[in-house]
């Protein structure tokens, strides 16, 4: 019998370096997915962005996609095309609408002869404006406007990156630990929004005076990094295809009457929808949740030592070493070094917990977003991946998203009055719901190749991105525009009322898990194999 050849894809270590690579890049892309998000107050004090405006820039990143299509074509292009020519364009894309955002927010910008174009165009957009849909309105200041379009173009890229990591995941690993690759890269891809709470104020505020465009210039040399891991990978990529003697167009070539098939599965339409759900119900909400906790919060900001650069980097550091801490412990052998891992996670944890509440940095309270979700990621993964159970799972998510929406809204103002039992009670609220989140990734995405076909999962995944793309665009949207309709008269952005955005996004909770419970019956109808583990012994 001839011994079966062996390639990068069979050795372990390389495997993970190929997820590493893009799972840095999505790391990156995710810091500037939400660069602004921790400063809103600032670009309204800065740039005069009030809820609205900031709602409708925060949202355009989806427009493209949702209205013109080209998560679409974005997919067509993967299964065209292949992984590593995609990858470099979702990189070289993402940057252009950086560099576009960041010049949008730069001094530079002000009384410039863009801006008074701006500001005397793009205030009516015919068709989209009757619809309400409009990237753009009559008073939007300019330089909002300018990076709603920057935004549009970074969000091209971003979801046909997101698309490109899911489909490169699934080269790699199918058949092997999928559900914990897939994971794992969305874990980390989240420690970028961690990392954006804590640097874009610090990077805004250095050397005591006011830049937001610093923060915006720290996103962009981030996404060269990105596209430099892309450029690695690339390489990576190709060899393996050398080894294999396959190339990346299959014999049974994509066309686009194979879309059609997707879109008839039942069981793709209900994984969709989930993902609209879940997606819309954390997204949009990290865009706001800074403020909100600022509204809620009675924190006072640091000063003196605490209010240095240096606390705020070694705060930073404690973060990294709660999360390599916990998330290494899932794979110790010896027990000795696993539980000691966990202590010093969890004691390192509570540093980081104590030093946000000294600092009185609402930003660095929901920092701790993505923390629990990089512990127990491998857990959920290697579970999904030998027990199956993934609708299962998606059920309990949606649970603890109702759970953490409504917490937030009725329970955390409460405490408006009680320091530290208001900062407790978020930094478990957020801790949970990072939680919840980390079933997605572990639990839905790996499902999409039972679904379709393998030569059309990079459709699939477009497809799946455009829908999710929908409430990404729609509920930043309607989270800015009804704070400004449940705020009368409030001037002041850290003094808003937040009750009801809350519960509009506890609701997709809801519908969640009445979805999930629809999917789980129909999986036991059809025989999809949701609920079986992805490595059959």
């Amino acid at each position: 019998m001839t011994e079966k050849l062996q390639t990068l894809r069979d050795s372990a270590v390389f495997r993970w370096i190929a997820l590493l690579l893009l799972a840095l890049a999505m790391f990156c892309s995710y810091i500037f997915m939400d660069i602004l998000s921790p400063i809103k107050d600032l670009m309204q004090s800065e740039r005069g962005w009030d809820s609205t405006a900031f709602g409708t820039m925060q949202g355009s990143e989806t427009f493209l996609n949702v209205f013109v299509f080209f998560l679409i074509f974005a997919g067509i292009i993967l299964d065209k095309m292949g992984v590593r020519f995609t990858a470099l364009l979702s990189g070289f894309v993402m940057l252009v609408g950086a560099v576009i955002k960041w010049y949008a927010v730069t001094d530079s910008f002000i009384d410039s002869n863009l801006e008074t174009w701006f500001n005397n165009n793009l205030n009516y957009i015919p068709g989209f404006h009757e619809l309400g849909v409009s990237p753009f309105y009559e008073g939007m200041p300019a330089s909002a406007k300018l990076a709603a379009l920057g935004f549009m173009i970074f969000g091209c890229g971003v979801e046909m990156a997101g698309i490109t990591v899911s489909r490169g995941i699934v080269k790699w690993f199918k058949g092997r630990e999928m559900a914990l690759a897939m994971g794992s890269e969305m874990a980390l891809a989240r420690l970028g929004v961690a990392t954006c709470m804590i640097f874009s104020p610090f990077f805004a505020k250095l050397g005591g005076s006011i830049d937001v465009s610093r923060s915006v210039a720290f996103g962009v040399i981030l996404l060269i990094i990105a596209l430099i891991m892309f450029i690695v990978y690339f390489f990576m990529d190709k060899k393996l295809d050398a080894q294999t003697g396959e190339a990346e167009e299959k014999e049974d070539p994509f066309k686009i009457s194979d879309i059609g098939d997707i879109l008839k599965s039942g069981g793709f339409w209900l994984v969709a929808l989930l993902c609209v759900l879940y997606y819309s119900a954390i997204f949009p909400f990290q865009k706001y949740a800074v403020n909100m906790l600022q509204c809620n919060l009675s924190l006072e900001e640091g000063s003196g030592f605490w209010a240095s650069s240096t606390v705020t980097i070694v705060q930073y550091l404690i973060m990294l070493i709660v999360a390599i801490g916990s998330f290494a412990s899932n794979f110790s052998k010896n027990k000795t070094a696993k539980y000691s891992l966990m202590l010093l996670a969890v004691l390192s944890l509570i540093v980081y917990c104590y030093m946000g509440y000294m600092r009185g940095s609402a930003e660095s309270v929901f920092a701790v977003f993505p923390l629990l979700a990089v512990a127990i990621t491998p857990i959920l993964g290697n579970f999904v991946d030998h027990k199956g159970k993934a609708a299962s799972m998606l059920m309990i998510g949606s649970l603890l998203l109702i759970l953490c929406h409504l917490t937030f809204a009725f329970v955390l103002p409460i405490f408006k009055g009680n320091a530290v039992g208001g900062a407790i009670v978020a930094y478990v609220t957020i801790l949970v719901l990072g939680a919840s989140f980390s079933l997605v990734p572990a639990a839905l995405w790996p499902s999409v190749p039972k679904l379709v076909d393998q030569k059309v999962i990079g459709s699939a995944y477009s497809l799946i991105f455009w829908i999710q793309n929908i409430g990404l665009w729609l509920f930043p949207l309607l989270i800015g525009k009804v704070l400004d309709k449940t705020n009368p008269g409030v001037t002041d952005s850290l003094a808003l009322d937040y009750t009801w955005p809350l519960v509009m996004l506890a609701c997709l909770g809801v519908a969640a898990l009445i979805l999930g419970l629809v999917l789980k019956a129909w999986d036991k109808k059809k025989g999809l194999g949701l609920e079986e583990p992805n490595i059959k012994d």
